[in-house]
């Protein structure tokens, strides 16, 4: 059951939320550092772009699968366990990275570390939802995702540059040690277990659920395709890369904690279209600025449509499926959102890779902007249709 809290405390002062900033920092950390280097590693070794971009496919394909058993794991195991086995899977297995760095050993190791990252997704997420009252949910959201941006904005570039600097091994190190550490925060959560979901309320309706899920999905894919293309677009400038991929973290602490507030203060979901601006605008621009690797509009473009509006989508839409989902059932809310979000990068990875072998990088972006315009558009259109639909009948 949620953890009974004064409103007026403030989110720091939330038994638990303190515990849980520190775990998801520490454990997203660790996913960062090695997410844009294992994909580099691939391609230095003589692997196309699409083989590059499958390993990021493969390790979010295992987040998924993962995702889908997580609410019943929360509901026998609690929080805690779930969170705790997350981290061993998702941090200590990237060490037989130091064996071998050819195609086969490291998308075994995705998908080890991948499965490990989808208990560590959904758990944290209906962590929060269970800690803080409704009226606090928005910023709660973005508080938590501050701290993994934070995370992000400083493991992203630390891989690159250490790697760039040194070699892959000590990447590999961190990438093993940061999440396990995580286990320390995660020994003083207070013991949650998620109540079981009561059939008698019915499914969520799919009409409430299409929009917030196809925004978060549509916008992870287009983050897939930077994150994992980017720093070989721009390989002879490796640590421009880095530097994009930071100021993308940074945007993104500004856009989830602005986007929550918004929410908790004018209501749920008015934030969704304008951040979805951000991402398409910001994604224009990367695009025209691709051709050229012009580094200010490559970091203007980068922190509005991987920063603001993404940072914004993400918070905006994880809110609209809690609200939707109801107190008894966030581990499952929890768990739609973050398969769209991962499936979303897994698939932007792979097929934004196979964009970019067949027509070059600026496309990928172009394309990724398209999708971002039309498609979460498109369900917002099609949700309307069965509401109205629900509503007749």
């Amino acid at each position: 059951m949620p953890v009974a809290v004064e409103p007026r405390r403030g989110l720091l002062r939330t038994r638990g939320m303190p515990a849980a900033m520190v775990m998801g920092a520490a454990a997203f950390g660790g996913w960062a550092v090695l997410l844009p280097v294992v994909p580099l590693i691939v391609s230095l070794s003589g692997g196309s772009d699409t083989l590059a971009g499958s390993v990021t496919a493969v390790f979010m394909a295992a987040t998924v699968v993962t995702q889908l058993g997580v609410p019943r794991l929360l509901r026998r195991w609690g929080h805690r366990w779930v969170l705790a086995a997350g981290c061993m899977l998702l941090g200590p297995p990237s060490l037989l990275l130091l064996l071998s760095t050819e195609a086969i050993p490291v998308l075994a190791v995705s998908a080890v570390r991948g499965s490990g990252f989808g208990m560590l997704t959904v758990a944290s997420s209906a962590l929060v939802a269970e800690l803080v009252p409704r009226e606090m949910l928005g910023r709660a959201t973005g508080a938590q995702g501050i701290a993994v941006a934070a995370a992000q904005m400083v493991g992203l570039p630390a891989g690159l540059a250490i790697m760039q600097h040194w070699s892959a091994t000590p990447v590999f190190v961190i990438g093993a040690l940061i999440p396990a550490l995580a286990v320390l925060a995660i020994t003083r959560l207070p013991a949650i277990h998620a109540p079981a979901d009561r059939t008698s309320q019915g499914r969520i309706p799919l009409a409430v659920l299409l929009t917030p899920w196809l925004a978060i999905a549509i916008s992870a894919a287009a983050f897939g395709g930077l994150s994992s293309l980017l720093p070989i677009a721009i390989s002879e400038r490796a640590s421009l890369a880095g530097v994009i991929l930071a100021v993308s973290s940074g945007a993104t602490l500004i856009g989830r904690y602005a986007a929550g507030t918004f929410s908790d203060r004018l209501g749920v979901g008015r934030a969704l279209v304008p951040a979805l601006a951000f991402v398409c605008l910001g994604l224009v621009l990367f695009a025209v600025a691709a051709a050229t690797s012009a580094p200010v509009p490559l970091l203007v473009g980068a922190a509005l449509a991987f920063g603001f509006g993404f940072g914004a989508v993400q918070n905006e839409s994880l809110v609209m499926i809690f609200t939707a989902a109801g107190p008894t059932r966030f581990g499952s809310a929890s768990a739609g959102w973050n398969i769209g979000f991962d499936a979303g990068t897994g698939f932007g990875s792979l097929a934004l890779g196979a964009v970019a072998s067949a027509a070059g990088y600026s496309w990928v972006f172009a394309v990724a902007a398209t999708a971002v315009a039309v498609v979460p558009a498109a369900g917002m259109v099609v949700g309307r249709a069965l509401g109205r639909r629900a509503a007749a009948g």
